[in-house]
């Protein structure tokens, strides 16, 4: 059974930074695109970031390019997003969720996380 499990949201202050992790299971791992998805409240859930089965192929989203940094450690089985530079309107839920090809489409990724918080406010 695959499980993809999000940490390190929280509240953090405008210009601030967190770092998100997901860490997955049941699945060969290394074979997985994994993007990072976001959800604000009363808006449709959008791509965020997006890395490939080798760490040599990421996207972002233009919302977030030059402030986040997702990367992978295959070894570990995990996905982080170092977020820089927050603004109130990155507050949203972050979903992991991996497919064995490239798409930045929600629907079209088989396994999610449960998706984690992340508040910026002052």
């Amino acid at each position: 059974q695959v499980h993809l499990v999000e940490s390190g949201g929280g509240l953090v202050h405008p210009g601030g930074s967190l770092r998100l992790s997901c860490a997955a299971s049941g699945l060969s791992f290394s074979a997985y695109v994994v993007s990072w998805f976001r959800q604000a409240p009363g808006k449709e859930r959008e791509f965020v970031a997006m890395i490939g089965w080798s760490s040599k192929s990421v996207y972002y989203s233009s919302s977030v390019k030059g402030r986040f940094a997702i990367s992978r450690d295959n070894a570990k089985n995990t996905i982080d997003l170092q977020m820089n530079e927050l603004q109130p309107e990155d507050t949203a839920i972050y979903f992991c969720a991996a497919r064995s090809g490239y798409s930045i489409r929600d629907d079209e990724y088989d396994f999610w996380g449960q998706g984690t918080q992340v508040t910026v406010s002052s």
